[in-house]
């Protein structure tokens, strides 16, 4: 089903509403959506039929019109739809290991992404901490990129006010990120040159040996070594 660009929300509202047994108007549907009424709710009788459903969904329903409220809404769904069967979401990663980031932060703050620690204690609102949108919006002036590149992701005006900030880049590969980069680590790679583990899209940790050694550092002692230099400058004592 070809939807119409940049209405994945009313889409997805369009589906809640099916699922709740609301009586919707067939031509607001299709004129909002580019789907007539009749598809969606074919689709609906068998989303409720299956026995096990899963909504995959990626950057086009993130990075797009309504973004977080995009997923919001596939959140939402997928919830409505345990009402009458077994339905999970799962969004596709567009980076290797993004899910290990997510569930690294989720353990260590209780939350998986766009979470502020400026105060000394946690707190979340997509939307408005994400780094994306604190670029956007021109508040940051210095960055700390790992094993990323916004560069090539993010929006026009994140990337702009990322270009005109001095940040560090840590990569075991040039990118466009790090090409504009104040400073720039070559490090090691995970699983092939150093050990580390990795999450699967489905939240499976798979630990990995490395094949053979780097002359680069790994992204832990560099981080390392700038917390320990960190914490020189600033008269705090080492950590135990």
């Amino acid at each position: 089903m070809q939807i119409k660009p940049r209405r994945d929300f009313e889409a997805l509202w369009t589906l809640r509403a099916l699922a709740k047994g609301l009586t919707l108007d067939a031509q607001t549907v299709e004129e909002e959506t580019g789907v007539p009424l009749a598809a969606w709710q074919d689709l609906m009788d068998r989303m409720k039929r299956a026995r096990f459903g899963v909504i995959l969904f990626g950057m086009g329903l993130t990075m797009t019109r309504g973004k977080h409220l995009n997923s919001e809404a596939v959140l939402a769904l997928t919830r409505d739809m345990n009402a009458y069967t077994r339905f999970v979401c799962k969004p596709m990663r567009g980076h290797g290991n993004v899910t290990g980031a997510d569930n690294v932060v989720s353990w260590r703050t209780g939350f998986p992404f766009g979470v502020n620690l400026s105060r000394g204690f946690p707190r979340f609102n997509p939307g408005e901490y994400t780094s994306a949108d604190m670029l956007a919006r021109g508040e940051a002036d210095a960055a700390l990129i790992v094993a990323s590149d916004p560069m090539a992701n993010f929006s026009q005006a994140a990337r702009e006010h990322l270009r005109r900030i001095p940040y560090i880049v840590l990569d075991p590969k040039e990118t466009y990120t790090s090409r504009h980069a104040a400073v720039a680590f070559c490090t090691a790679v995970y699983g092939i040159n150093v050990p580390g583990t990795v999450y699967r899209m489905d939240d499976v940790p798979i630990p990995l040996r490395p094949a053979f050694e780097s002359p680069f550092p790994s992204d832990y002692e560099v981080l390392s070594q700038i917390e320990q230099r960190v914490r020189a400058i600033k008269g705090i004592s080492p950590k135990a």
